[in-house]
């Protein structure tokens, strides 16, 4: 069993759009939890399908985001669509790690990588759609 500390609300990561700001509260939490599970060595289809939950949930929440920079003109779509599109290859890939058993190897880089991933990407990328004037 390891124990990786949990990814914890930061004010950095607000972007001042209400619905966006809920969704990344519930995906710090829906991540939090799968990384636990993890963890804990939960048995395997538990497993799966709260990444699938986490997979579905970044899925639809990337939608709405990209739907507001669409909306917007945000100059800095593009990088931004890319980054969300890298993260959730990453996910199918730490699905398909654990599914075929190689996650026990991995965890550590995993989790780490998840972490960081979020902890970046929100104080970074999605602090800028803010200051770009989304929010109002």
């Amino acid at each position: 069993m390891n124990d990786h500390p949990d990814i914890e609300w930061r004010d950095e990561f607000r972007t001042g759009i209400g619905s966006v700001d809920h969704e990344h509260r519930e995906l710090v939490e829906l991540v939090n939890n799968v990384i636990r599970m993890m963890d804990r060595d939960q048995d395997r289809d538990t497993v799966l399908e709260a990444l699938g939950d986490v997979n579905a949930k970044i899925s639809a929440h990337f939608a709405l985001e990209e739907l507001l920079m669409r909306r917007a003109a945000y100059a800095d779509f593009q990088p931004h669509k890319e980054a969300h599109e890298g993260l959730l290859d990453e996910i199918r890939d730490i699905m398909d790690a654990f599914e075929g058993g190689e996650y026990s190897e991995r965890r550590s880089e995993f989790v780490s990588h998840l972490t960081s991933w979020f902890v970046t990407h929100f104080s970074t990328m999605d602090s800028k759609l803010h200051r770009a004037g989304l929010g109002r």
